[in-house]
């Protein structure tokens, strides 16, 4: 076939799998079915690294949006937190050292609980916020604490998702109770239409979520076969079945819709 001889040019080989690069011998707790240093020296993980730029990109678009339009200072440090799970996952990728594996997840606990503090203060007294604040401050310490002593993923994931389904469920509740009625007392045709475009975005970002999970678990179920196939396209082809890589990409894109939504 013609297009043999092309696909072959733009092929690059993979290197073998090493234990060590640039940055030394591996410290965390976590690794992915993306090969270490295949791709580069200096990074361990170049795909998962650079998937990160989403999130940096998207953060600083909405830090930018936030100073600009002035919106409440919660989401500005929101969208801050957003752009440091960024540099804390492409930290931790690229040297796939403990520290900044905590840096990268602790901060995404760090952000939701923020995003949870905005849900639920929101149209409530100053002395509730604080309460609240309170509260959530010591739930992310306990978090910390818990996560640093017995390094139980799951442990994360399932705090992570927990509070992911908080900010959720409870924009969700607000949206319907709070925004439609007021909404539709102004203009009950463009009401309509705002929220429909909200609905929308609530089902993207969980339909975006739901399937980067499970492109996520089919890396790890079949991880020795995906390798294998990834080996056999080379570079770059072979960087499309890097499924931590999609998560990345995926909860880049359905973490600012629910942070978009709520703002």
């Amino acid at each position: 076939m013609a297009s043999a001889p092309l696909f072959e040019a733009l092929r690059l080989a993979y290197n073998k799998d090493v234990s060590d690069g640039y940055w030394g011998h591996k410290t965390s707790t976590l690794n992915f079915c993306e090969e270490d240093y295949a791709v580069s020296y200096y990074c361990a993980e170049v795909c998962n690294t650079f998937t990160n730029l989403l999130f940096l990109w998207l953060g600083f678009k909405g830090v930018h949006n936030c100073v600009s339009q002035g919106h409440p200072r919660v989401f500005l440090i929101a969208y801050t937190g957003y752009v440091i799970v960024g540099l804390g996952s492409s930290a931790f990728h690229t040297s796939l050292k403990y520290p900044m594996q905590m840096v990268d997840e602790l901060s995404m606990i760090y952000t939701t609980c923020l995003m949870v503090f905005a849900t639920l203060s929101f149209s409530k007294p100053p002395r509730f916020a604080v309460v609240l604040g309170t509260g959530l401050a010591f739930l992310a310490a306990f978090i910390t604490l818990y996560y640093h002593m017995t390094k139980d993923p799951g442990f994360h994931q399932a705090c992570y998702a927990a509070l992911t389904a908080t900010v959720v469920l409870r924009s969700l509740y607000v949206m319907e109770t709070q925004l439609r009625p007021a909404l539709t007392e102004r203009n009950g045709v463009k009401a309509q239409a705002i929220l429909k475009t909200m609905w929308i975005m609530v089902g993207t970002g969980l339909g975006v979520f739901i399937l980067g999970f499970f492109i996520w678990n089919l890396d790890n179920a079949f991880c020795s076969h995906i390798r294998h196939w990834r080996r056999q396209l080379g570079l770059p082809w072979g960087a499309l079945l890097e499924g931590h890589a999609w998560w990345h990409l995926m909860t880049g894109t359905g973490g600012m819709d629910y942070i978009s939504l709520r703002v």
